[in-house]
């Protein structure tokens, strides 16, 4: 009898895939929220879904681990499933982002832009009572991102590190 595709998958990416889906699903889900909240869905309160992706990879080893009872998975497949968790929910997250940022215009984006340049106006004088203030204050507005590329590189990046980063200790404790 052949192997339907779902069982042909190993238990690591089976999981890996339907945690890190569901969690990059979730992080874009928080994103329209929101938007249709009439919040600015490029602002601060994104970076709430930052903790998805380490929650995830944390869960994905413990079902792991229930798989394979009663030796554990051992240490590879724990960090292997965190990890890839954490990249699956990245990818699915800045993609979905990045057509977010596509689909709603540049006027979102420059109405962000706006808000942080208030922001950090306000703030300047702050910055200026640091060594190397100005540098920083420079280097900060240099930085900002400005382009729906620019949001989903920053989306991946920050979900894939809080998520591979938190996977390793996650993966040494799950591992029996």
């Amino acid at each position: 009898m052949k192997p339907t595709t779902a069982s042909a998958l190993s238990p690591v990416l089976r999981t890996a895939l339907l945690c890190g889906a569901i969690t990059g699903a979730l992080c874009f889900a928080w994103v329209l929220f929101l938007y249709v909240s009439d919040n600015n869905p490029y602002g601060p309160k994104r970076t709430l879904a930052d903790f998805f992706p380490p929650l995830a990879a944390i869960a994905s080893q413990v079902l792991l681990r229930r798989y394979y009872q009663p030796d554990g998975p051992g240490l590879w497949k724990s960090i292997g499933v965190g990890v890839l968790t954490a990249l699956i929910a990245a990818l699915v997250s800045a993609t979905a982002f990045y057509l977010f940022s596509r689909l709603t215009g540049p006027e979102l984006i420059a109405d962000h832009l706006a808000e942080v340049h208030r922001l950090l106006e306000s703030t300047k004088a702050l910055y200026l009572k640091e060594a190397n203030g100005l540098q920083q204050y420079e280097a900060t507005l240099r930085n900002l991102a400005r382009t729906p590329v620019q949001f989903a590189q920053d989306e991946f990046s920050k979900k894939l590190f809080f998520g591979a980063l938190l996977s390793i200790p996650g993966g040494v404790f799950l591992r029996k």
